[in-house]
């Protein structure tokens, strides 16, 4: 019984991906910044089709928050069901990177104004990917509220399941 309590970590492929995925948030911003160091953004998943999964977005951090989704380490049981991180092979991101900083303590009017363009965002990107699916649809366990659409950000893209 040689490997009795002996820790043997995560697969390689497993390895593999969590790396990519480091990699894609380290990516250098046109501001210099590191992407997943952005606060507020909007995030979608893409599969092995291109076709999109999920659209979601954040304002703890999209390193933190895409990370959670990747490693099923999410809060709510229903996004857990829709996603499976293992058909995740592409992200794209849209940091808001105006909103830096920007807490609910420090200025709850000014926090508010950053949720709505969020939201706004979100329903945006929403509508985009469904617009370039084949198939005219998202896996989000929910559609995102209804609202006008809004000019995003620059975005960013990335492979994080590479095929051979």
């Amino acid at each position: 019984m040689p490997n009795v309590g002996r820790k043997i970590g995560p697969p390689r492929d497993v390895r593999a991906i969590r790396f990519a995925l480091r990699e894609f948030l380290a990516t250098q911003a046109t501001n210099g910044k590191k992407i997943g160091g952005a606060t507020f953004g909007i995030y979608a998943f893409y599969d092995y089709d291109n076709e999109p999964i999920y659209v979601g977005q954040t304002y703890e951090g999209l390193s933190s928050r895409i990370s959670r989704h990747l490693t099923n380490q999410r809060t709510d049981a229903v996004a857990m069901n829709v996603l499976d991180p293992f058909e995740v092979a592409e992200i794209q991101v849209w940091p808001y990177w105006d909103y830096q900083g920007l807490t609910k303590r420090k200025d709850k009017d000014g926090f508010d104004k950053a949720k709505r363009t969020l939201d706004a965002a979100e329903f945006t990107v929403f509508e985009q990917v469904i617009a370039e699916s084949k198939f005219g649809a998202v896996l989000n366990e929910k559609r995102p509220r209804k609202m006008e659409q809004v000019s995003l950000p620059e975005s960013y893209r990335g492979i994080i399941i590479f095929m051979r």
